[in-house]
């Protein structure tokens, strides 16, 4: 794992992905380095222009790539059903669970649910069940890898509140929902164990890395001078949305990968190569992962199907 980079990616040839936020960021880059590695990369975007745009990037930097664009919105539990619907592949190898919202003000999603828990979480749980039957019949291989945060340390889900109802806090609702991320993973693992899947679960993190998901928040709000801070820290301290894919391409494809793994920078959750990543003990707890399943099943009216002792 030392040294690891984007060159060390097991050829993909033969291989479907989708990837969620494809269009910038280290969606954009995990999608694009898939791509020159054989993949067909399917880019799950929410806005049209902004990936089409991304699409057309993609293929002048990875002449002769298979890649084609979308529609997905997780804040929209209808197009998360109809994004899964109109997929055409009848197996997937590879779903990287990597779109977020990060710190922004009190909203709701289409269906009512806090926007950083509901596009966060619930969008991505949706997403991951409807799709689960594509991803056992790729056999041996596939995986589902969902992006969480160092962040997470900020705070636990609270199963009395998911929504942040009492006493919202941007940051607070952003950790929360990164939490979520790594106890669906570990819960996700878990059941996959134990009806005897193949199909492996794992989450990474990118570290402290420059994208527009910093911005976001604070230019909803137009606070600019925030804005200008944030940019100062993305251009001086940051590192590259390049380096922030990278342990998400390990997770998705390096060898000897396990269930319930969890990625990030080497270096103090900040940067560096892709290693095993620190995580809240709270985080693997298996009676909190079981009660946020319930909760996001009976929130979203995704049931997975299991088999066997799962």
């Amino acid at each position: 794992m030392n040294g690891w980079t984007a060159s060390d990616i097991p050829d993909q040839s033969g291989r479907t992905a989708v990837v969620t936020g494809a269009n910038s960021g280290i969606g954009y880059v995990t999608a694009r380095e898939l791509a020159r590695k054989g993949a067909r990369v399917v880019l799950a975007c929410r806005d049209a222009t902004r990936g089409k745009a991304a699409e057309e990037l993609l293929r002048a930097q990875a002449p002769g790539a298979d890649v084609r664009l979308a529609r997905l919105d997780l804040a929209d539990l209808d197009s998360v059903r109809a994004f899964a619907a109109d997929l055409p592949e009848d197996r997937l190898d590879l779903l990287v669970n990597n779109a977020g919202v990060m710190a922004l003000p009190q909203r709701r999603t289409v269906d009512g649910f806090e926007t950083q828990f509901g596009t966060n979480h619930l969008g991505h749980f949706a997403l991951t069940g409807l799709l689960l039957p594509r991803l056992r019949a790729a056999g041996p291989g596939a995986r589902v890898v969902t992006l969480s945060s160092g962040l997470h340390f900020l705070g636990n889900v609270d199963p009395r509140d998911l929504n942040m109802d009492h006493r919202y806090r941007r940051w607070i609702a952003y950790g929360r929902s990164k939490s979520a991320n790594l106890l669906f993973v570990h819960e996700l693992a878990r059941r996959l164990t134990a009806e005897g899947s193949t199909v492996v679960a794992v989450a990474a993190h990118p570290g402290y890395a420059a994208t527009n998901l910093q911005t976001a928040g604070v230019r909803m709000e137009g606070r600019a001078w925030a804005e200008r801070v944030v940019e100062f820290f993305n251009r001086t301290v940051a590192q590259s949305a390049e380096d922030g894919a990278l342990p998400s391409l390990y997770a998705a494809t390096a060898p000897g990968v396990e269930q319930d793994d969890f990625f990030g920078p080497r270096v103090q959750l900040w940067r560096g190569a892709p290693a095993r990543s620190v995580r809240a003990g709270w985080t693997r707890d298996d009676r909190a992962s079981a009660g946020l399943w319930a909760a996001s099943e009976r929130l979203t009216g995704v049931r997975y199907a299991w088999r066997g002792a799962a």
